[in-house]
């Protein structure tokens, strides 16, 4: 009986050590609220800064390490879209530091339209003088430094913990691709394409007690409409807050899915913002309160940037932009136009995806740019065997990635969306393909096959 007694201790002690030294996991938080007054982004109309705020916007960083070469850094952002500049800088910085590899920092941007200016994207929606855009760029080094400070804290917070995944549903969220008889408006298509799921991620302490939530949803975080200018983080900030206060030990960071074509439904106040942030939380709770699956190591990433091709640049129809009544248009042909005369290529945009993979069930698919729901749908069914999460809006938001439907079709998302980005564009009919060989790389690339 003594003997068994010690081999019981044996296998106990074994399997603490065991889980002691596997994955561990560190979160870090920073303010990102912006010192007001201050422009928001995301809706042209708006004329005046911000001068006050519902509740603070937040960087937040979950480091997941298996040994001190294997790691996966996520990065969520409550703004509506970073750019390469700061992404790259980020990234650069970390691997000075800590030898992280490109393809294992993800960067996510909530896209809250209740967000700061991320100068210079989408500057094309505001005719801003000198001092103003200086406070753009100083906001965006400060940004810039605040993602790092981030990755240090979760970085220098790193203990074992455990891993656990499960799927959840959230409603709200509609297809905006609306018919009508003079095209494709947006509205609400009810039979339209949609992704409900809710997926979460959790790392639990060696008391089993919540540490960091990663959830996520494909909607537009446009609850809160142009008639409001207050700084607030829409649905996806009231449903980390709402997590947070569920679980006072934990941080929660809110991941964006393929949410281009999909909107709250009905939005229009922050009430509704506020209502749909506790329905995701709610959504996540289930999650959790039920049986999830574990997962951790092995680890793995991959990085790729394709080329998408843009339809060539139609001088003439610049200059007509260029006498057009609407100032977004004539801003946009006078950024083209300038790119034009400089001999600046404008025929492809560089495209990143990128993937990482936890143990053998689960990957996160990161697509950039403000991919339209069917890259998901088409993403889940030609990988139906893994635990699949595809979201947009990741390492840089520079305008829509439309599939093939959905450009022959038209509409915002196919082509009006360039002129508030100012881009050439529309793309050529090939950029589905494009994407999607560049997801077959990267999937490939961490073990990942079609079915």
């Amino acid at each position: 009986m003594a003997n068994k007694y010690r081999l019981l201790l044996f296998f106990v002690l074994l399997q603490q050590v065991s889980w002691a030294g596997g994955i561990k996991v560190g979160t870090g938080r920073v303010s990102i609220t912006p010192e007001l007054p201050f422009y928001l982004s995301g809706y042209a109309v708006r004329t005046t800064p911000a001068v006050t705020k519902v509740h603070d916007l937040w960087a937040k960083a979950l480091v997941i390490e298996e040994n001190t070469s294997s790691r996966i850094v996520i990065i969520t952002t409550d703004v509506l879209g970073l750019t390469s500049a700061i992404t790259e800088t980020v990234v650069d910085r970390a691997q000075k530091k800590y030898g992280i590899a490109r393809s294992q920092i993800v960067f996510n941007a909530s896209h809250t339209h209740s967000g700061p200016m991320i100068w210079p994207a989408l500057s094309i929606i505001g005719e801003y003088d000198a001092a103003t855009i200086q406070v753009f760029t100083r906001y965006t080094m400060d940004l810039t430094d605040k993602l790092m400070q981030a990755i240090d804290m979760a970085m220098q917070s790193l203990v074992p913990m455990t891993l656990s995944y499960g799927n959840g549903t959230a409603g709200f969220a509609a297809n905006r691709r609306q018919f009508t008889a003079k095209g494709v408006a947006n509205g609400v298509n009810p039979t339209g394409a949609v992704d409900h799921d809710v997926p979460v991620l959790a790392a639990k302490d060696a008391e089993g007690k919540v540490k960091a939530i990663l959830f996520g949803y494909a909607c537009h975080n446009t609850t809160v409409t142009s008639n409001s200018n207050i700084v607030n983080g829409d649905y996806a900030g009231f449903a980390q807050i709402e997590l947070e206060k569920m679980f006072p030990e934990a941080t929660a960071l809110f991941f964006t899915g393929c949410a281009g074509d999909q909107n709250p439904i009905p939005r229009g106040t922050l009430e509704l913002a506020e209502k749909y942030g506790k329905e995701l939380a709610g959504a996540v709770q289930v999650v959790l309160a039920g049986k999830t699956e574990p997962v951790g190591a092995p680890l793995r990433s991959a990085y790729t940037t394709t080329k998408l091709d843009f339809e060539p640049v139609n001088r003439e129809a610049m200059e007509k932009e260029l006498l057009d009544s609407s100032r977004f248009k004539q801003r946009r042909a006078r950024l083209v136009t300038e790119a034009y005369n400089r001999g600046w290529d404008m025929s492809t945009h560089p495209y990143p995806v990128q993937a990482v993979r936890i143990g053998n069930k689960l990957t996160l698919l990161a697509l950039s740019g403000e991919t339209v729901v069917d890259y998901s749908l088409k993403a889940k069914k030609a990988f139906s065997s893994e635990r699949l999460f595809v979201a947009g809006y990741c390492n840089e938001v520079v305008c829509y990635i439309p599939t093939q439907k959905v450009q022959a079709e038209g509409g915002y998302e196919a082509v009006e969306n360039m002129i508030y980005y100012g881009m050439p564009g529309p793309f050529k009919k090939n950029v589905e393909d494009k994407v999607f060989a560049a997801i077959n790389t990267v999937m490939q690339q961490i073990g990942v096959r079609k079915k």
